[in-house]
């Protein structure tokens, strides 16, 4: 009898999960993965969960990055977070990795060659639950690749809801979400809900005297005509996805909380800053990462 080969291989400073189907392990060898940062906490292990189901989704090999100070046990909070992944998705590819320094820095780093990030959102003080820690935010505002910040309920992380919401812009600065949204509903066979917000001066409608601000306003496409531009442009390889349009007139901040309400994911680009490292993530991205009831992916303009 042949002898049982050991389920994990020792690689640098970590561990993979070797595949039994030799000729799946050497695909996935040549895949990137999906990347999450834990640091021992609950609210990193939910991110954990939300990573395994997601790397199963999209057969990708998962990644448990944990960046500690030099000296500090790490066994535990590797084991931990391995526990979970087994308990979540237990034929996932995974592997393990130990950093030494800053955790955002280490997650930027990672992510230059990574299906996406994954980070958990911090509590502050007595705002547990509604603020980003510092770690996620920087990951959020400098990574090449999209970044998924997990939070809210249970609920919301475990895609009861069947359904994800992006946030549609004018102008270029949406096409990847947007694509990054058809493809997440896709894989979850769930339905895409497109939101454009937009608004006006009432004042201005009927003053001849408004100002120059408002004919270029006038000029614009209007909201209904830019979430079928954009779907028309991104949604040609998801014919399948089922997509609802939501054209909200007010502050695209509340358009998008109410939207994704009901939701399992939000959505939302940033668009990259000229002769500058890093991404521009405008009020509404700030928003969302601080207050949205659902996880929320960034995903930076391409």
């Amino acid at each position: 009898m042949a002898a049982a080969t050991a389920p994990y291989e020792a690689v640098g400073d970590g561990m993979r999960r070797r595949d039994p189907d030799p000729a799946r392990e050497a695909v996935q060898a040549v895949t990137i993965p999906l990347v999450v940062g834990i640091d021992g906490s609950e609210a990193s292990l939910e991110a954990v969960d939300w990573a395994a189901r997601e790397a199963t989704l999209h057969a990708v090999e998962l990644h448990l990055l944990y960046a500690a100070e030099r000296g500090q046990e790490t066994a535990d909070v590797l084991g931990a977070a391995t526990g979970r992944v087994e308990e979540t998705a237990p034929t996932v590819p995974l592997s393990t990795e130990v950093r030494h320094g800053d955790a955002a820095s280490a997650l930027i780093d990672r992510g230059r060659n990574a299906f996406a990030l994954v980070v958990g959102s911090r509590g502050l003080g007595g705002l547990s639950g509604m603020l980003l820690g510092s770690v996620g935010l920087a990951v959020a505002a400098r990574a090449d690749c999209p970044v998924v910040v997990v939070r809210g309920t249970a609920e919301h992380r475990g895609a009861r809801f069947r359904s994800i919401v992006v946030g549609v812009e004018e102008g270029e600065a949406s096409g990847t979400a947007l694509r990054f949204a058809l493809r997440e509903a896709r894989v979850r066979h769930c339905r895409l809900v497109a939101v454009h917000a937009w608004s006006t001066s009432a004042g201005a409608r009927t003053d001849p005297r408004a100002p120059a601000w408002y004919a270029l306003e006038a000029r614009r496409r209007p909201p209904a005509q830019v979430l079928d531009d954009a779907l028309r442009d991104s949604a040609a390889p998801y014919d399948e996805a089922s997509v609802t349009r939501r054209v909200a007139e007010g502050p695209a901040r509340q358009g998008l909380l109410e939207a994704a309400s009901a939701a399992d994911l939000l959505v939302v680009g940033a668009r990259r800053r000229k002769g500058h490292m890093g991404l521009q993530l405008g009020l509404t991205s700030h928003a969302m990462l601080h207050h949205a009831p659902c996880p929320v992916a960034v995903v930076p303009q391409i």
